[in-house]
């Protein structure tokens, strides 16, 4: 018998193993009824991560329908979307179905809401074989049924942006939200993966935080032009965040604050490459590997703090919104890959 702190935090719905939090789950179990102190939801879209994404769509050599394929075959043998190869999940959005009368989230039936917490600790089935997705975008539309627990999080979809903006933002949002609480006033920062979605807007939170310079990393020239249009970072330089040299050397110099959101592997020791002595490594990416951050660091003899960027921090979803409402050039980053 789970105990109401338990309940909290999902354990009930834990199948295999037993004695773990749900994100630590093999399997759970989305089917049982809704409990007292949970919220029902029914599923209109999901938002695979971005690591999650690019890793199966690489395993399956961009096939669309082998890619829908196994996000189907995940959900059905764990209960929940969690990638088996990047331990990541991505989060939804949906309507409120059913709202447990101990509910402590504030929800109310009818209500079309944003989860901000992962599809890797969320119960969830998928009903209609995701028939309205051709396996070759992030934003997945889906018909199915989700659980949110007391210890969730999930915001109201704001009435003034489209929905699939609204979710690109909340699934990143805590990317500027930990930017904005690391960064002091003039300091230097670097975002690796800045025109990306979470790159840009932590950009422009680094902006917002009084930084004196604000350096975006980015892969090619195109997105360097883009980013540069933009107008939201000081400087622009194009370098192969896998290649630690190649960071360092187009920085010039080392900064304060290296913020991570690039979704490939292999970014840890450019980061703390790029980070001075004394300075702060953010990592946002769900493709960081622990080992080869707290190793290279050992062996380059780098004085940094490192950080595991927590998708939580409170206020993160408003600042998101507010960041894309206020920056013309976040929405000129952000809008093109949400409508590709």
């Amino acid at each position: 018998m789970t105990t109401a702190a338990e309940r909290a935090l999902g354990v009930h719905r834990v199948l295999e193993p037993v004695g773990v939090l749900p994100q630590a789950a093999r399997r759970l179990d989305p089917h049982a009824p809704t409990g007292p102190d949970e919220v029902r939801i029914d599923v209109e879209r999901l938002n695979l991560d971005a690591a999650s994404f690019r890793q199966l769509t690489e395993a399956h050599g961009g096939d669309g329908a082998a890619v829908r394929d196994a996000v189907l075959a995940i959900v059905a043998e764990r209960g929940k979307m969690q990638n088996p190869v990047t331990g990541s999940g991505g989060m939804l959005i949906g309507r409120v179905a059913e709202v447990g009368e101990e509910s402590p989230l504030g929800l109310a039936v009818g209500q079309r809401v944003a989860t901000l917490v992962s599809l890797t600790l969320t119960p969830l089935t998928i009903t209609d074989g995701l028939a309205g997705w051709d396996g070759r975008g992030e934003q997945v539309p889906a018909r199915g049924s989700a659980v949110l627990f007391a210890r969730s999080i999930a915001a109201v979809l704001p009435d003034d942006l489209p929905e699939v903006v609204a979710l690109a933002l909340l699934d990143v949002c805590g990317a500027p939200a930990a930017t904005e609480r690391v960064v002091r006033r003039g300091s230097s920062v670097a975002v690796l993966g800045a025109a990306g979605k979470s790159g840009c807007l932590s950009v422009a939170a680094a902006r917002d935080a009084h930084a004196r310079r604000v350096v975006g990393v980015v892969r090619d020239e195109r997105e360097a032009a883009a980013l540069r249009a933009a107008d939201l970072a000081h400087d622009v330089v194009v370098a192969d965040a896998t290649d630690p040299l190649a960071v360092a050397a187009a920085l010039g110099e080392p900064v304060d604050v290296t913020v991570v959101c690039v979704d490939v592997p292999g970014a840890e020791h450019g980061a703390v490459l790029a980070t001075a002595d004394g300075g702060t490594v953010v990592f946002f990416s769900m493709a960081t590997s622990f080992p080869a951050a707290a190793l290279g660091a050992e062996g380059m003899a780098a004085d940094v703090t490192m950080l595991i960027g927590n998708g939580y921090t409170p206020g993160h979803a408003a600042l998101a919104l507010d960041l894309y409402r206020r920056n013309a050039g976040v929405r000129a980053l952000v809008d093109p890959r949400v409508q590709a």
